[in-house]
């Protein structure tokens, strides 16, 4: 799956190669995670760094303020050239492309995983193990509980959805019996 822009996926890009030359990619992808998920849940700051009424100096100063000493000085840097250039609502598609990139350096991918109900760790490493097997890589899991699937489980990998779970099995029983009619 390609996520965000081309300009976000070549911001990451260059990012990650920082990273990677430093040994640093799931350092990286964690302060990119943390900047991405701070932004995501203050729409005041957020507000603050796409005015156009605010100089680029203050801009760039409360990004130093706020992620100085949380972030290494490659992505400090990068999310303030973002900023200069007013690609500021980029920032989560950057953190997602990133995640992209370093995923397929590290052999690893990510899987939203669905159910009706909580998954045990023991459930959550078989499934992660299953998963693993299948694609040949390190599967890390992301789970979310949704309790009108019925019972079951959805796993999204990508672009790619598996649908175990008893809403899809009836909605595609459903529909095989409206098309035998």
């Amino acid at each position: 799956m390609k996520s965000g822009t081309v300009a976000a996926r070549r911001y990451a890009k260059a990012l990650f190669e920082l990273a990677r030359a430093k040994g640093q990619v799931a350092e990286t992808e964690n302060q990119l995670k943390l900047v991405a998920e701070v932004l995501e849940q203050n729409d005041g700051f957020r507000a603050f760094l796409a005015s156009p009424s605010v100089t680029q100096e203050a801009k760039t100063g409360a990004l130093r303020a706020v992620f100085g000493q949380s972030v290494s000085a490659e992505v400090l840097n990068a999310l303030c050239l973002l900023v200069e250039r007013r690609r500021q609502n980029e920032i989560p598609a950057v953190r997602d492309a990133f995640m992209e990139l370093a995923g397929e350096a590290l052999g690893r991918i990510d899987a939203t995983v669905t159910s009706a109900k909580p998954l045990s760790d023991e459930e959550k490493e078989k499934l992660a193990a299953a998963f693993g097997k299948i694609l040949g890589k390190t599967v890390r899991l992301e789970t979310k509980v949704d309790p009108s699937l019925l019972g079951g489980l959805t796993v999204r990998i990508g672009d790619t959805l598996f649908d175990g779970s008893l809403k899809g099995k009836l909605a595609r029983l459903e529909k095989e019996l409206l098309a035998a009619k």
